[in-house]
């Protein structure tokens, strides 16, 4: 049922890779990347891959610019091996920030992202919880959106926390928060926020909803410098809150977000492993939980030419 299936990685992204194979119990393909002296990427499929439905695994690293160029030779050199499909699987979608013209003269990056990748010849992208869903419009290819969803809110409910509030941390992620509320029966809370153009900073005006001697589990797509999401919660512990967590996909941690987020109120950050873990990170504060199985179940459904939105009907997503 699986010999014709393949699946590679980038170097970023072979331990989430090593794991999905062994979810889905198939070895990890054989590929060679290296650089040359002059900053050049090489990639080498150095297997048979000829009719054969290719994966390629492939996320956000120390260099960004590096991965997606790895990611664009990757397909291309699978497709001049005569793969049957490509299917590229991007946990961390690159450059999912820049998906609109809020400035002027300013690129919009995520939709150069499809292009590039269509260009490289890529059939089909396979992605988790994107920034913006407007993303998938991008493409003329078929994209299917995984949701972190039920890993996450699998750990909370275990965790049997009463009078619970699920936190957008604003009125953009309103719509990611109340699919948590479901999924956990809890209420839903609004952070009135305004970011400063591109810098990491906002101000907290208000909450919208009651979260005072409640559990409060602030919901975003991911973490980055960790400022805003340090704002949220004094914002919420000034407002009553008895106890915060954060919960989000994407753990990026730049800058000193593992300090940030290590002497703040937060009780606990849970993440999942779409993008490599810092090795600095407070293992006592901060918990990471692997979405492979996830990714495993939704490869097999597009090899077998299965349902892959039928993997969340349980949580009542849609």
């Amino acid at each position: 049922m699986l010999d014709k299936l393949r699946i590679f990685a980038g170097r970023g992204a072979s331990p989430l890779a090593r794991e999905i194979c062994d979810h889905l119990s198939v070895d990890l393909g054989q590929s060679s990347t290296l650089n040359f002296k002059n900053r050049n990427t090489f990639v080498k499929i150095d297997e048979n891959v000829r009719d054969m439905d290719c994966f390629t695994i492939h996320t956000v690293g120390d260099n960004p610019n590096d991965d997606l160029m790895e990611t664009l030779i990757t397909i291309d050199a699978l497709k001049r091996a005569s793969a049957r499909r490509v299917t590229v699987i991007m946990p961390y979608y690159f450059y999912a920030r820049s998906d609109k013209k809020d400035q002027p003269r300013i690129s919009i990056t995520s939709r150069l992202v499809a292009d590039l990748l269509t260009v490289a010849g890529v059939d089909r992208v396979l992605t988790m919880d994107l920034h913006s869903e407007q993303i998938m419009g991008f493409f003329s290819k078929p994209m299917d959106q995984l949701l972190a969803l039920p890993v996450l809110c699998s750990y909370i409910l275990n965790k049997k926390y009463q009078d619970m509030v699920v936190v957008a941390p604003d009125a953009g992620g309103a719509k990611r928060a109340r699919s948590f509320s479901w999924a956990l029966n809890a209420d839903l809370a609004i952070m009135d926020k305004k970011r400063d153009g591109n810098k990491d900073q906002t101000q907290v005006f208000g909450i919208i909803g009651d979260v005072r001697g409640k559990t409060a589990i602030l919901v975003d797509d991911e973490i980055d410098t960790g400022g805003s999401i340090v704002n949220s919660v004094n914002a919420l512990k000034e407002a009553g809150a008895e106890r915060i967590l954060a919960c989000c996909t994407h753990s990026i941690f730049s800058d000193n977000a593992v300090d940030r987020l290590s002497n703040s109120l937060l009780e606990e950050v849970i993440v999942t492993n779409t993008v490599p873990i810092r090795q600095d990170y407070d293992s006592k504060r901060i918990r990471v939980l692997s979405v492979a199985d996830l990714f495993a179940k939704a490869i097999l459904s597009i090899h077998l030419g299965t349902s892959v939105s039928a993997l969340f009907r349980k949580f009542k997503t849609f």
